[in-house]
């Protein structure tokens, strides 16, 4: 990657529907090398994909929950298993593995408490290898980021 891929990043950070003539114009290039390298940055997987940001409470889901998991063992296959059995559960929109005394941490959306209740009754709860959860409400989001810092 040089500062022409980053500028290209950073363009279609702020704004993913533009068309590739838009994105050209935008960061000094012409259209076809703009294209070339758009393809290539796609091929390599930098750029996983494009979509839409998404209010979570305008479409019903206004509370996230950090869920911390302990799980019973962390051998590569006990993680393997945690993560196959919850690829599936579309309220988990982030799950990452950690350092320290927990071994994962979840962030799950919600309609309101009894949504989540159902949630870790119907789907966490059920997932073989878990040795304790611990759940922490979050009250308001100070930060969030979309654009990575790149170009």
């Amino acid at each position: 990657m040089d500062a022409l891929d980053g500028r290209i990043l950073a363009a279609l950070q702020r704004d993913g529907r533009q068309s590739v003539t838009d994105l050209a114009a935008a960061i000094g290039l012409s259209p076809t090398p703009c294209a070339r390298r758009l393809a290539r940055l796609e091929a390599d997987g930098v750029i996983e994909g494009y979509g839409a940001r998404i209010d979570q409470a305008r479409i019903g889901l206004a509370i996230s929950v950090f869920i911390w998991v302990e799980l019973d063992s962390q051998s590569k296959d006990a993680i393997d298993a945690f993560e196959r059995a919850i690829r599936g559960f579309d309220r988990v929109m982030e799950c990452h593995l950690m350092t320290g005394s927990r071994d994962i941490l979840m962030r799950v959306v919600a309609a309101d408490l009894a949504d989540f209740d159902r949630f870790l009754e119907e789907k966490l709860m059920r997932v073989p290898g878990i040795r304790s959860t611990r759940s922490s409400f979050a009250l308001r989001t100070m930060v969030k980021r979309h654009v990575l810092p790149v170009g």
